[in-house]
């Protein structure tokens, strides 16, 4: 129990970390939104933008689909693989 305590602690805790500013010459160069966020030369015109955007919008889905069928599996097949390692680890491998 302690360790996991200790695992969600450090979980909840990297988000709270310290961000890493950009340079007072990469802050010059960069649009007001993306300003004290990211270093080099900032996005060059409008077809950088769409392709933040839609890696975005990739990240996104592929983030809330892996937490759905985390949550969620949908699978309630007895022969099912998964039902198979389960049995497995929970009876000490008799079957």
């Amino acid at each position: 129990m302690k360790k996991r305590l200790g695992l969600v602690l450090a979980l909840l805790g990297i988000p709270g970390t310290v961000p890493v500013l950009a340079c007072t010459v990469c802050r010059s160069r960069q649009p007001a939104p993306l300003r004290d966020i990211t270093h080099g030369a900032g996005p060059s015109g409008m077809g950088d933008y769409i392709i933040i955007v839609g890696a975005v919008v990739v990240v996104v889905a592929a983030l809330v689909f892996s937490i759905w069928y985390l949550v969620r599996p949908g699978e309630r097949n007895p022969d099912h693989i998964k039902n198979i390692v389960l049995r497995v680890s929970h009876d000490g491998g008799k079957g």
